[in-house]
């Protein structure tokens, strides 16, 4: 089904006039493209943001409403408020049946809980794009691509031109681009507990060994049994003389 949002046409113009607005709950925008001029627009901001919550809003045809006409129109730019969920201004460009538009559209994966890298091999699926660049007309346009990860190993990646894509969609890259959607990959914490050097049982000091004997590290003090008697202090050179 269609998603349909209604405008009407913008009068006032200049960042004055796009302020007072926002104020009243309204966002300016902007129509363009196709054989008409492009026409300055505003949209009721609550409806507005809960389209722009909805995936397909993003990826789809969608039919806007402008003063009692009906247009085919794809979402092309939405400035948000730096801090804000508020939206700023919004763009739309017009489509044509008979001319190809290029589209971003988003990427679903399934079966990757299947891949035999995840079943039997314990990786993860990382996720290096989520969308993807596609050119096709406008009635050929998917909301999504979906990918299958069903036959994914360990270490081995999935790349775009190895997906079956849908009928009448093409890929918008160079002939030698050939990008990687994704890959499976071990855990670091499990990488990290199997590349850790094993402690046999034979290093591991015992009890006995760690302890220092009695007396060992420690000097012996005068009158402790076993302790050396000190020598008597040999008497100096000049007394022995005169005794002689």
């Amino acid at each position: 089904m269609a998603i349909e949002i209604s405008a009407r046409k913008r009068e006032a113009q200049g960042t004055g006039a796009s302020r007072r607005l926002r104020r009243m709950g309204r966002v300016p925008g902007i129509i363009y493209g196709g054989e008409k001029g492009p026409i300055n627009i505003e949209l009721e901001h609550q409806d507005l943001f809960l389209n722009l919550r909805n995936e397909k809003f993003h990826a789809s045809i969608l039919t806007l409403a402008l003063d009692g006409a009906k247009e085919q129109v794809l979402l092309r730019a939405v400035n948000m408020h730096p801090f804000k969920l508020q939206v700023q201004h919004i763009d739309f460009q017009r489509v044509s049946k008979d001319k190809k538009i290029h589209m971003k559209v988003p990427l679903h994966f399934v079966n990757a809980e299947k891949s035999p890298g995840v079943k039997e091999q314990g990786g993860v699926v990382n996720h290096v794009l989520n969308e993807l660049d596609i050119v096709c007309f406008p009635d050929d346009l998917p909301e999504f691509v979906e990918v299958d990860l069903g036959n994914l190993a360990v270490g081995h990646s999935l790349h775009v031109r190895d997906m079956a894509l849908p009928k009448g969609v093409e890929l918008a890259l160079n002939k030698n681009e050939n990008p990687v959607i994704a890959t499976v990959v071990v855990p670091a914490l499990v990488v990290e507990e199997e590349a850790a050097p094993a402690v046999s049982a034979a290093e591991v000091p015992t009890t006995e060994q760690a302890a220092p004997k009695e007396g060992e590290g420690e000097a012996a003090k005068p009158g402790d049994k076993g302790a050396a008697a000190p020598k008597a202090a040999e008497k100096p050179a000049a007394e022995k003389k005169e005794k002689k």
